[in-house]
Formats: structure tokens, sequence, C-alpha cells
């Protein structure tokens, strides 16, 4: 699956703070289909959303 990144955040926040999950909460309240993923290579969180294909029946 393809998919698109609208957003990384450092993993290393402060303590109690989660701002790629609220990132994506507020992406999934306007009704994208948000997630949060690690990228270990880079120690970061990711928020993707699953890319749309543009090669309908191709």
């Amino acid at each position: 699956m393809r998919r698109t990144v609208l957003e990384q955040f450092p993993a290393g926040g402060p303590r109690g703070s989660w701002p790629a999950e609220e990132f994506a909460a507020a992406r999934r309240g306007e009704g994208l289909a948000a997630e949060v993923v690690m990228d270990l290579e880079q120690d970061a969180f990711l928020v993707v959303v699953p890319q749309q294909s543009t090669d309908r029946g191709r």
C-alpha cells in the first residue's frame, strides 16, 4: 500500500506530549484516514494517509 506523509515529528518530544497523535486526530476529524507510524531510520513519527490511486482500471 502506498501512503502520503502529511507531517513528520521528532521521536524525542517532551514527556507526556504526543504531537503526532494530536495532529493525526485532527486530520481524522476532517475526514482523512490519518495514522501515525514510526520511521526508525529517521527516529521520527510520521502522520500518513493512504494514497489514492489515479490509475483506475488501467
